[in-house]
């Protein structure tokens, strides 16, 4: 599978009371990935919603990914996102096996990245290139590290952070493969909504 395109990324507080139907609605915009990222510290709750949201994938040629547990991610057999204080990669490559999708943050940082693609990651991700809600306090990335990364390293690229319709362009540009995406595209006001910025940031690849 090619990781190019729109990289969803669910937040609890953002899709209260709407979870799986926006998140289906992004879905059938499409998306090439899809993160679980729940904070929360009920376990019996996150494992309901990510199971929820396995079986939905499957309708969808979508692959699933769970935000910093490896050991959820391999009881329901999808890829894993680890950040920089979430747990070495090995283990969790070592956990999931060769096929799985395990993604690498790496703030802004090209030294992160290259450890990552030795220690076997599927891509890297650099961010925030703009303000960001969900991480207000992050380290800023910007469009010269997206070309120093797309030379030095083969894997796929993503960007996050506070991206928009109205800012991805530039990023696609520069040799992002992956746009990971929040509030610019489960901030709306329908699912409708939802489905046509999904299918917005997808435009973005195929013009690019």
């Amino acid at each position: 599978m090619k990781l190019r395109g729109l990289y969803a990324i669910t937040d609890s507080q953002l899709l209260a009371g709407r979870f799986l139907p926006w998140v289906e609605a992004a879905l059938d915009g499409g998306v090439t990935l899809l993160q679980y990222r729940d904070k929360g510290l009920d376990e019996a709750r996150r494992l309901r919603e990510a199971e929820a949201l396995a079986r939905l994938c499957e309708r969808y040629p979508t692959r699933l990914i769970i935000n910093d547990d490896a050991e959820l991610a391999a009881r329901l057999g999808v890829g894993v996102h680890l950040g920089q204080g979430d747990g070495a990669l090995p283990p969790a490559r070592a956990l999931l096996g060769r096929e799985a999708i395990v993604g690498a943050t790496c703030h802004g940082q090209l030294e992160l990245a290259e450890q990552a693609a030795k220690d076997g990651a599927s891509y890297v991700a650099f961010g925030r290139f703009f303000n960001s809600v969900t991480k207000p306090g992050a380290p800023a990335a910007n469009l010269e590290l997206l070309e120093q990364a797309k030379a030095r390293i083969t894997l796929p690229i993503t960007a996050i952070g506070g991206i928009t319709l109205d800012n991805a362009a530039p990023l696609v540009a520069h040799g992002a493969d992956l746009l990971a995406v929040i509030h610019g595209l489960f901030g709306a006001d329908s699912a409708q909504e939802v489905t046509r910025r999904a299918r917005a940031f997808n435009a973005l690849f195929a013009s690019a």
